[in-house]
């Protein structure tokens, strides 16, 4: 089986907004509807699994049932303290409510209102030979290393760098047998799931993500997905 956990835990602070910014509306509609909706038309998944912070799951069953009518592919689960938390959570719901012997994961961010169904299968697709799959774009910018405040320590080549984003996939059984595997420091350092392969030498396919998949994480950004929405 596949599921999706759609990652819409945060509240928000870093965009100084007086709710989670999943909550904020771009266009006509909330950016969380946003991106279930892109979900939903991907026909492979079984179940889309909403995170949210504790105090905001009515709110969040409200939109999705607002937006999602009776639709029983969806469910919304509290969301962790930290990223992996809520992953973990997601990954604990599906273990508790199905049997599948092999179920895959699909991670996602909320923030990513714009990846098309068409990314979200070619995810699919590229994690059923490998333990993980991820979508990457080229680095453009000349990226600088600072391993001390202020001075450049190092110039990786531009050529080996690519950025990551989500849809991410993984293989839950493989994902719980790493993580079992992984000390308290280990833990504390992952940020997504993908590291969490790399520490272990999983194999991780990386494939061609999406320029206009981009994560809605600034003030401006919502300026952006305003503009980008009215031409397409």
């Amino acid at each position: 089986m596949i599921f999706a956990a759609m990652l819409a835990g945060g509240i928000g602070t870093r965009m100084g907004l007086n709710k989670p910014k999943q909550f904020e509306i771009v266009g006509d509609k909330p950016i969380l509807a946003h991106s279930i909706g892109n979900f939903l038309e991907v026909e492979e998944i079984d179940k889309i699994i909403v995170s949210s912070p504790k105090e905001y799951i009515d709110t969040t069953k409200e939109l999705v049932e607002k937006y999602f009518e009776n639709n029983s592919r969806i469910v919304v689960i509290q969301g962790g303290k930290t990223r992996n938390d809520t992953i973990l959570n997601s990954i604990d719901y599906v273990k508790s409510n199905f049997n599948d012997e092999d179920p895959i994961l699909i991670t996602h961010d909320a923030a990513r209102i714009f990846a098309s169904p068409a990314l979200i299968e070619k995810s699919i697709v590229n994690v059923i030979n490998h333990d993980a799959a991820s979508p990457v774009i080229p680095a453009i910018d000349v990226i600088f290393e600072s391993k001390k405040e202020g001075k450049l320590t190092d110039i990786p080549l531009r050529e080996n760098l690519v950025h990551s984003q989500t849809p991410q996939s993984f293989k839950i059984n493989k994902f719980l047998e790493i993580y079992k595997d992984l000390t308290e420091d280990e833990i504390a350092k992952l940020d997504e799931a993908m590291m969490l392969f790399f520490l272990r030498d999983g194999d991780v396919k990386l494939f061609e993500g999406e320029s206009s998949n981009f994560k809605i994480t600034r003030n401006i950004d919502l300026k952006i997905a305003e503009a980008y929405l009215k031409e397409n």
